[in-house]
């Protein structure tokens, strides 16, 4: 937290932010034209972001991208917006504007989170059925294993199911791959795909969320609210044993 706070302490830095917030996914090229700001300069203020954990990266070719990344800001939100009685949404009406891109070659959006915890847990909490209920608000079902179906489905006891897809790649405890799409309309125009990356150094883990091929605008915004509170929770739920006091979310 710490390394955020003095990350946004920086008024070069709020702007590079901003350039995100405006147009996610820029080079360092992009970025330093935006701003008049020698490549050097930009690349020291970038680290710093990355740090903070306020910017994700992508390599695409040669070249490197930079994503605002709006999981810190939603555990500040958390921990010193929200204490003071305002509302818990908030945050999430801006993050839909702030993570939004639109450039269809590029992913849509990826968020970074660090847990403490290790890859087989993080991995059994986004493949069990069970656990997912508990932070997620739907239990996601399937065998997880490449070329099989699984869905999103309520617990409420209706069976409603919000989501399906297939599963594109399964390496646990490190990556997931799988599409997602409403059942519907699971046609190719209207199904995205998503990655987990998740990477374990000592007894931390840090788990990127890649979401992309998002359909348009309305998509992107859904998954900009979405994401940042199901990996807050999921934060929440690994180290404290319980999620965030919170109606739950889902990504739909």
């Amino acid at each position: 937290m710490d390394e955020v706070f003095k990350a946004l302490a920086d008024r070069t830095r709020r702007g590079l932010l901003d350039r995100l917030r405006e147009r996610n996914g820029q080079t360092l090229g992009e970025l330093c034209d935006g701003l008049g700001m020698a490549r050097q300069s930009a690349t020291q203020h970038l680290g710093v972001l990355i740090q903070a954990n306020l910017i994700s990266t992508v390599r695409r070719g040669r070249e490197k991208l930079h994503y605002l990344n709006p999981v810190p800001l939603q555990e500040i939100q958390e921990r010193w917006i929200d204490k003071f009685e305002r509302p818990r949404l908030r945050l999430l009406a801006g993050l839909k504007q702030r993570a939004e891109q639109d450039m269809a070659d590029k992913p849509s959006h990826v968020y970074v989170i660090y847990i403490e915890s290790t890859p087989e847990v993080v991995w059994r909490a986004l493949t069990d059925a069970d656990i997912t209920a508990q932070y997620w608000g739907h239990s996601n079902v399937s065998d997880w294993q490449a070329g099989s179906s699984w869905e999103h489905s309520r617990t409420d006891g209706s069976g409603t199911v919000d989501v399906i897809g297939s599963i594109v790649e399964s390496s646990p405890p490190n990556r997931l791959v799988f599409t997602w799409a409403d059942p519907d309309n699971p046609t190719p125009d209207n199904t995205s795909r998503v990655t987990f990356d998740i990477v374990g150094h000592d007894a931390i883990v840090r788990l990127t969320v890649t979401h992309e091929d998002l359909a348009d605008a309305a998509d992107r915004a859904r998954a900009a609210s979405g994401w940042a509170a199901v990996l807050s929770n999921l934060k929440s739920l690994l180290e404290t044993g319980h999620p965030l006091p919170r109606e739950p979310w889902k990504v739909s």
